[in-house]
């Protein structure tokens, strides 16, 4: 039996690998749909309307996969993998096919929620069966493989998808990961078999009826708050307001539940709360820099508009070599912790250097703070998710992976709202702090406004006369210095909870433990003994006795011996 220490001889199957590609180009399509719309945005309202209601195209998508998320997470535990993610991905590619034929903009939003709900069954089952098939041990190099697919759609995402625009139409947009998606699809289908008892609970109805209004309603009043309503509106309260009830149905909902939708008995486990919890705090950080740094580029620096998706490129690139690189050295040393604390120092080390630009700052020294930012978030990213399924047992894994994705869903949106109301709410008495008392009694004598909208409005900005193009800039510099320190406690709090996060060595099996992984060895063995003696009386009915035997536990040795999870039946 292998020691816990060792790192073992593990090394993928065929199948495996034609899984884990199949799996790697899911996480593609699914990953640079949410990236390569953003620069074709104004061209589809431009054809198709809805001006108004402009967000809409990218929050439809946001809300159908993190209610999805957790949901499809439990569903997988207590049916199975497989026909989640085939499903998944096939309601992801007609969402695509639909949004490259809409024809107004509501067909549009709606289409683009069948592609969200796609999104939210890929995203986190890819990490999942990850989990299925390689153990802990040695599977950091292939969750770093999965960051880096990340790091890669956000650089490729805006860069191709103003290529598409300009050069094609914005319905390509749509239709060209289709092809990708059929491929991912061909892979999972034929080589994606793993065994799998379906669970005779019933599925938490009155869980899923609880939250799943719960998480829209909270999600949207975080996402209009700032922006369609101001914070203290009756609207954005009374949703909050909504959304405490209806959390605390379902909180009531799962304790009453035999077979829960999210089992509150994982909070009390020190592992799981901590990780969560982490990974919340540090998409708060993350999306700050993926959000705002551009808006930085743009109007303090005057980087043009048309290379805003260049900007975040040095973070991406440093992302994606760091995700590798940290697989790597994981699966060799099997030591994690020291790279999740390391790399939340490292990203707040970035963060403390982006409070001090300035107006007067190169485009050069953003761009290396970009790359320290970079190289923490790859450290401790993917992290996280390892971490929270070594510590699974595998009926729960699914929920397990699921949670992470989720907390890290509801991250990114707070902390896009909470650091664009701190920009947009500052962002006028900075900019009028920059100039002389004159021109200050003179605005305000006209009753004329300098909100956040018309400051990123490069165009108009680039127009203003010198002392207001200064003011403009340097006040969004003040601003931009708010955002980032805004950010700064949370990566604090990040670090804090990892520090707290219990150490645990990473298996060296699939399963839960060595003895449940060699039971299960047995009854595969076993199986396979039977179908072999099975398949050799058919074949030859004169024979038998001890050759038979012999044969059949020949047969049955070489199947263990090669894995005979992936040729067993599916799930």
């Amino acid at each position: 039996m292998r020691s816990r220490g060792d790192a073992g001889d593990f090394k993928m199957t065929p199948a495996q690998r034609n899984v884990f590609l199949g799996l790697v180009l899911g996480m593609l399509v699914s990953s640079i749909s949410q990236t390569i719309v953003g620069p074709a945005m104004p061209r589809i309202v431009a054809e198709l309307g809805g001006m108004a209601h402009y967000s809409w195209i990218a929050t439809a998508a946001m809300l159908a996969s993190a209610v999805v998320v957790p949901i499809v997470g439990k569903l997988s535990d207590m049916y199975g993998r497989r026909g989640f993610y085939i499903a998944g991905l096939v309601v992801f590619m007609i969402g695509s096919i639909l949004s490259g034929f809409a024809n107004s903009f509501w067909f549009l939003v709606g289409a683009r929620a069948v592609q969200g709900l796609g999104m939210g069954v890929l995203q986190p089952l890819s990490q999942t069966i990850i989990g299925d098939i390689i153990p802990a041990r040695h599977r950091g190099k292939y969750q770093g493989i999965m960051g880096a697919v990340f790091g890669v759609t956000s650089v490729l995402g805006p860069l191709a998808g103003g290529w598409i625009t300009d050069n094609m139409n914005w319905r390509w947009l749509f239709f060209l990961p289709v092809p990708v998606g059929l491929i991912a699809l061909y892979f999972v289908f034929r080589f994606l078999h793993i065994p799998h008892t379906a669970s005779q609970n019933s599925f938490d109805l009155w869980g899923a009826l609880s939250l799943v209004p719960a998480l829209v309603v909270i999600l949207l009043a975080t996402t209009w708050g700032g922006t369609s309503y101001a914070w203290g509106s009756p609207t954005i309260i009374g949703m909050y307001i909504a959304g405490a009830v209806l959390i605390g149905l379902f909180v009531w909902a799962e304790f009453k539940a035999p077979n829960p939708l999210l089992p509150l008995r994982l909070f009390s486990q020190n592992i799981f709360t901590m990780s969560v919890l982490a990974s919340f705090m540090l998409s708060v950080a993350m999306f700050g820099a993926v959000i705002y740094i551009p808006v930085f580029a743009q109007v303090v620096l005057g980087s043009s508009a048309t290379n805003s998706g260049i900007i975040l490129m040095p973070l991406s690139v440093a992302l994606i070599i760091t995700s590798i690189i940290v697989g790597l050295l994981i699966t060799r040393t099997g030591r994690y912790k020291g790279f999740m604390i390391g790399g939340l120092a490292v990203v707040l080390i970035g963060y403390l250097g982006l409070t001090r630009l300035t107006a007067e700052s190169s485009k050069l020294a953003l761009s290396g703070l970009l790359v320290v930012i970079g190289l923490g978030i790859g450290m401790s990213l993917q992290v996280f998710t390892l971490v929270v399924q070594n510590n699974a047992k595998r009926s729960e894994m699914g929920i397990a992976t699921s949670a992470v994705q989720f907390f890290r869903n509801l991250g990114a949106t707070v902390g896009t709202a909470i650091l664009g109301t701190v920009m947009s709410s500052s962002l006028q008495g900075n900019i009028m702090s920059h100039l002389p008392a004159a021109a200050q009694a003179k605005i305000a004598a006209s009753g004329a406004s300098i909100d956040a909208g018309s400051a990123l409005d490069t165009s108009k900005v680039a127009k203003l006369p010198e002392i207001m193009l200064t003011a403009v800039r340097d006040g969004m510099a003040d601003s931009m210095h708010s955002v980032f320190w805004t950010a700064v406690p949370f990566i604090v709090l990040a670090i804090v909870l990892t520090l707290f996060i219990r150490n645990k060595p990473l298996r060296t099996t699939i399963y839960d433990t060595d003895e449940q992984e060699a039971a299960l060895r047995a009854k595969e063995i076993a199986a396979a003994e039977s179908e072999a003696a099975g398949e050799y009386a058919v074949a030859h009915p004169g024979r038998g006795g001890a050759e038979s035997s012999d044969d059949a536990e020949h047969a049955g040795s070489a199947t263990a011996s090669g894995g005979s999870a992936w040729s067993a039946a599916d799930d």
